[in-house]
């Protein structure tokens, strides 16, 4: 029997009867982050980490049956040893480890391996198969260590407010969002955050997150309340009416997709950011070597390109999988 299969519903353990972040509703899922590309409404139950329990709820509805359980605790499921551990993407994403009759799976979700001071750190795991995302797996993604980035943000903020501008950062809103929100330097201005993320900020509150205190958009403050302030809001408002109120302004988003210039005049942004929740190519490399799998799953991203590079320069089996993964997230 083997450890893991790919099914129409999404990735599946037979021995353990359970699915990893499927995608059609099923009786047994494990969550490996919040994101609605990996958490879906309509399972019968829930398996996440702790501190994926309230935003979940926030999300697909405070009636879902969930357990949560920490980092590295083991639970039994048919003979099948399960786990979860630190995946760095978000705050509470999981790797999950399966262990059955000396064969060890680990399916790590979406991750990335640069420590970005709010995550838990991304942790290695040795293991036979490792399913791994290639979201920027190609060589033209490479990140800058996070605190030159932070480092542009903030004086792109304070030059802003300099000039009598307010400025609008978008960001997703669970992980991106509050990544932003600890780097800032508050001394530059006030700091406000649209409603979606302010309710995310408090779910995660709520699992034990210690977040910088960000003022909530209201629509009863006077526009002089966000004279050269930092507004985080998602992407979805993006050029939309809510943004009329903090005129005159400049917009930025932190994505790993504003290394690519076009993706930024489209936008009609004044400013990108490369900032990602994964890795780039060289952290791809870095994660799936230290895992010594002899097998690799590839789920989204650049499957090929990464695959090819995985088999030829590494001697890495390596096998690319139809999932329904990839969306960032749908705000």
């Amino acid at each position: 029997m083997n450890l893991l299969e790919l099914t129409d519903f999404g990735l599946y353990c037979p021995p353990a009867d359970i699915f990893i972040d499927p995608w059609r509703p099923v009786a047994k899922a494990v969550i490996t982050h919040a994101h609605a590309d990996h958490a879906r409404r309509g399972m019968g139950h829930y398996l996440a980490h702790d501190q994926s329990k309230e935003v979940m709820k926030l999300r697909l509805g405070k009636d879902i049956q969930l357990q949560t359980i920490g980092y590295g605790e083991t639970l039994q499921l048919n003979g099948v040893t399960l786990s979860l551990h630190p995946a760095g993407h978000i705050p509470g994403s999981a790797q999950v480890r399966l262990e059955h009759q000396g064969k060890v799976a680990v399916i790590s979700g979406d991750y990335k391996v640069e420590d970005d001071g709010l995550s838990t750190s991304f942790e290695p795991i040795k293991c036979h198969e490792f399913v791994s995302e290639c979201t920027f797996g190609m060589p033209i993604y490479d990140w800058q260590p996070q605190a030159a980035v932070f480092h542009q943000i903030n004086s792109w903020w304070e030059s802003n407010a300099a000039q009598g501008l307010n400025s609008i950062i978008f960001a997703y809103s669970l992980g991106k969002a509050q990544r932003v929100l600890q780097h800032l330097q508050p001394e530059i201005g006030p700091v406000f955050v649209h409603v979606v993320i302010a309710n995310t900020n408090e779910a995660l509150a709520s699992d034990g997150l210690i977040l910088p205190e960000a003022t909530r958009v209201n629509q009863d403050l006077p526009k002089s309340a966000y004279k050269g302030a930092l507004i985080i809001a998602p992407p979805a408002v993006m050029n939309s009416p809510w943004m009329t109120k903090f005129s005159p302004y400049r917009t930025a988003s932190c994505s790993g997709w504003m290394n690519v210039r076009g993706i930024r005049k489209r936008s009609s942004l004044d400013q990108g950011f490369v900032l990602s929740d994964h890795a780039d190519w060289k952290g791809l490399i870095e994660a799936i070597t230290a895992t010594d799998a002899e097998k690799v799953y590839l789920t989204h991203g650049s499957t090929a390109i990464f695959g090819k590079f995985l088999q030829e320069e590494k001697g890495i089996d390596a096998v690319a999988l139809e999932t329904l993964f990839g969306e960032e997230e749908k705000e």
